[in-house]
Order: structure tokens, then sequence, then C-alpha cells
């Protein structure tokens, strides 16, 4: 048994409570939280971007989506923990009450859990007589030390919009405000970005904006803000109870006020014509980082996942990256079949007919992120692996051809009852069809999926976002092609060719329709 478990128990105890809630995210409510902030990390070893664990004197359990099914299983130490794999449509909150008794106490931490998550735990749970308590300490939380930002402020002619046109579209009236601490709400509406930050160039802070003045707190600052939002004399503080920390909610009290629909999330989501400019520039610059890396797995040998991710990035250096918009993904054969493996092993040699897929993205000058997906065969590839990736890109290719669509929902059907019918033994579709792209690499809305409030929301023309079916089977592979598109006139468009990995390709599974959408890509 580890620290931390330990730590959690401990506070249990201390605190008279019969579970605690881990999460994976920070103060700011990140998806994509450094391992070092990250205390669900510390206590049960699995790196995922997102999961959840539940604490007991007895148990502790670790809830976790398709794309981490494997992933958990290989990280985390099965006698501490258990794995809890949700399926497709699984809700983590219904998953959570079932592992819970009645009449127990549920402990979380205000600052690392949004208002929703904690009035829809209190819903959820209440139905169990289960009380949620909320904490402002994280038991397992290391404190690291505060790094003073290096902000680059992004030109208007790749915005398209200054800070005050943008803060002006907030429609604020007399005495009203709105508290923004979504750190890419925040670096949309000042157009600043951090270069400097690892698989993000947010800003890290929090803002209050009223009809004529704005207020920032970051850096040394940010000690000063739960003073100033507690003492604030505004009639009424508009807040996203998405983004929002049940910790600041609190502290506004009765001055606090629900939106409907976020203005910022909706302005942010429908890119400008300055921004597809930089967006069309900033692709092909990592096209062309992956086509040469893709060059260097064809012309060398003996090389591993690691010597590949090396050679990733320093291509995407090469091409003006400043730095990668997510951990890149480098995974051969087996490991392939983790839709998010990050570790690109130097042990993990590349062999011929081994399968190679690289996933990964950068950030440009214009401060928004890139991802896309390729997978590279070194030498002749077998049948079954022809099989699997004409599979996926005839999904890929119903998908960003269909015109049947309202909302991204209806894209992910198209591909998601395609792979259903055809896919190969043993290989399955467990994951979203896509997500929204800007100042982060998932940017909601909007979203292609299931059953999602994003993937529900109608689509817009300059809407951005990825098309990424994928087949995977444990301990054989897995293949995933990705690219990112953007609306225009109803109809979806890509910002770069997708270069196909030709010798994977099985022609003869293609009908003409097929042939002739494929005609539109280059194929190498």
């Amino acid at each position: 048994m580890n620290n931390y478990i330990e730590k959690a128990r401990a506070f249990l105890e201390q605190e008279k409570i019969d579970y605690l809630l881990v999460n994976s995210t920070n103060e700011f409510l990140v998806e994509y939280n450094e391992l070092a902030k990250n205390s669900r990390y510390y206590l049960t070893g699995f790196s995922g971007s997102t999961g959840d664990a539940l604490v007991s004197k007895d148990n502790i359990y670790l809830f976790v989506d398709g794309r981490y099914h494997v992933q958990a299983d290989l990280e985390v130490n099965h006698d501490d923990i258990t794995v809890v794999k949700l399926q497709m449509g699984d809700k983590v909150l219904d998953e959570l009450a079932k592992r819970m008794n009645e009449h127990s106490i549920l402990g979380i931490c205000s600052k690392k859990n949004s208002q929703y998550r904690y009035e829809n735990l209190v819903k959820t749970l209440g139905l169990k007589n289960i009380t949620v308590k909320l904490f402002d300490t994280d038991p397992i939380e290391e404190k690291q030390p505060q790094k003073a930002q290096n902000l680059t402020e992004i030109p208007l002619n790749l915005t398209g919009k200054t800070k005050e046109e943008k803060i002006k579209e907030l429609d604020l009236k007399s005495n009203e405000a709105i508290l923004i601490t979504n750190l890419e709400e925040l670096s949309y509406l000042y157009n600043l970005r951090n270069f400097n930050k690892t698989n993000s160039c947010s800003i890290e802070g929090k803002a209050v904006f009223t009809q004529d003045k704005d207020y920032l707190f970051k850096d040394e600052t940010l000690k000063d803000f739960d003073s100033f939002i507690k003492n604030c004399t505004f009639d009424t503080v508009y807040v996203d109870e998405m983004t929002v920390t049940a910790h600041d909610y609190a502290l506004l009290g009765s001055k606090a006020s629900k939106i409907k629909w976020n203005p910022v999330t909706n302005s942010k989501c429908i890119k400008t014509e300055a921004e597809l400019e930089h967006y069309k520039d900033a692709f092909a610059r990592t096209d062309k980082a992956l086509a040469e890396t893709g060059k260097f797995i064809e012309e060398n040998d003996n090389i591993s996942e690691f010597a590949i991710k090396e050679e990733l990035e320093k291509n995407f250096r090469k091409y003006g990256a400043f730095g990668q918009s997510f951990t890149s993904i480098v995974a051969k054969d087996k490991n392939s079949a983790l839709a998010h493996y990050s570790k690109s092993s130097k042990e993990e040699i590349i062999k011929d007919g081994s399968l190679v897929l690289i996933d990964c993205g950068g950030y440009y000058a214009g401060g928004l992120a890139t991802d896309i997906t390729r997978v590279f065969v070194k030498g002749e590839p077998n049948k079954l692996q022809k099989t699997v990736y004409t599979t996926v890109l005839k999904a890929f290719l119903r998908a960003f051809n269909t015109t049947k669509f309202e909302c991204g929902q209806d894209i992910d059907k198209v591909a998601r009852d395609f792979l259903d019918e055809n896919a190969p033994s043993g290989f399955v579709f467990n994951h979203g069809l896509g997500h929204g792209i800007g100042v982060s690499v998932h940017e909601a809305p909007p979203r292609l999926s299931n059953g999602t409030w994003d993937s529900k929301v109608p689509l817009q023309d300059n809407m951005c976002f990825t098309i990424e079916p994928g087949l995977y089977k444990q301990d054989f592979f897995g293949i995933r092609l990705e690219n990112s598109c953007y609306l225009q006139d109803k109809k979806i468009k890509s910002f770069v060719n997708m270069h196909y990995e030709k010798k994977l390709i099985d022609f003869s599974l293609l009908d003409e329709q097929e042939k002739e959408w494929l005609s539109h890509f280059e194929v190498k």
C-alpha cells in the first residue's frame, strides 16, 4: 500500500466520512493536468488524462472510460485498486452510487469539482440517502511552487478580434459581472498565451468582467481572488456551472447567477476567418512534421518508439511549433490498441511488419491546438492489418462526407453504426468520433459522440472539430485515422489532405463511391 492511500484513509477517519472522491484535475479544472499536480495519479498510479478514484476504508475504485481500459489494467496495483471499466453510455455518477452504501457520507474537494458536478453528485447520491460534504483541502495534493507566467499576446491578424471586441460581446449591463475561470476562455478573451507550458498554452488565472472594466487575477495576485469575489458589491455575478468550482460558487453566495449558455463558449467555438487561415497554416506545418516522421520510420532500422517521438518533436520545432498541444502518442503494434498510450518506450523496437500509430499536435504563433493521427507500417503489412485499416478508412470517409446532420451526435452515429456492423472479430470502437479544437486540443462544443451535452449542440459554420474513428483489439493492435475539420456552407471540410498509407489500403474492399471520395485526398 502506498503512502497516499494511507493519507486518504487517514482523512476518512479524521473527518468522519465514509468515502473520498479523488480527481485528476487541478484548481482550474483542466483536463490535461500535469502528473506532478494530479492527486488521482499519486493515489492509483494511473496516468491517463481523465478518471476518478473512490476511496473507502476497504476499497479503492478507479473509474475509466474506453480509452483507458487496458492502460489502467497495466498501471495500477490490483491488490489495492479495482478498475471499473465504463462502457459507452455509462454515467460515472451512477457507477459511483452502485459502490456506496446508503446513509453514508462522501467527501469531495470543493476546489477540484465544478458546481455542476457537485449538484449532480448531491442529486444522484441523494437517491441512496448519501450526503456529499465539501472540503477546501485535498489530502493527496502535493504542493508545487508557483511559477510566474511568460505571456505572449496574439496579434489581431491571427485572432480576428481584439480583447475589447470580445469583452463587448459579453453584453453585460450596469452592476452586472461575469466570472470566468475556464483557462481556455481566459486565453481567448485576453488574446494571451503561455507558450512555456507543457501540453497547453493557456494562461492560468481567474477574471471578473463588468460592462466597463475587467479584473484579472494571476500569479501573485491570484491569492487576492477569494477576498475580492467574496466581498464584491455587484448585484449579479454570472457563472458557468460547468466550469466554476464549487468553492468559488459558494464564495459568491446569493450574488451568483447561473447562465444557461456561456457567451464565451459560443463565440470561442465559432472561429474567425483569421483563425481559420491560421489553422490552415498550422495544420500544414503539423502535416509536414508528421510526414517526415513517417519517412524516418520507413528509412531506418532498429529504431524505438522513443526515437520516433524524439524525431517527431524535432520535426515539429523545425516547422515552427512552440510546443506540443498534448503528449504525443507513438505506439507500435499491441501498444496501439491503447487509445491514449503515451509511454513511447526505448525497448519497443520497430520491426518489419510493425504498425506505428502516431497521434500528435502542436501550438504555433496563433495559439490554437492542432491534432491529427496517422498509422504507418514498416515494410509490408499483413492481411488483417490491411482489413482493419481499410475498415477504419471507410468509416472516416462516410463520416466526413455525410450531409445529414444537425449536431455532432449525428456524425458520430454514421461512423459508429458502420464500425459496429463491419469491424473484424474482436476489434472495438470504444471512444467518441471527435471533439472540438481551439485554444485547447479538446474544446467544447462541439463533440462528435453519443449523448453528451456538447454532442447535441447544433453545428454551425466555422466550428472546428476532429473526425477520428478507430478499431482496437487488446494484445493485437489498433488503428485510428484522424483529420481536423471545419464546417463551411454546412459541409465538412478538412484543413489538410489525409495522407493515407497506401500499403495499408485493401482497394478491393472499397466501393466506387469510396474510391471517388478517396480521390479527393492525397494517397502516398
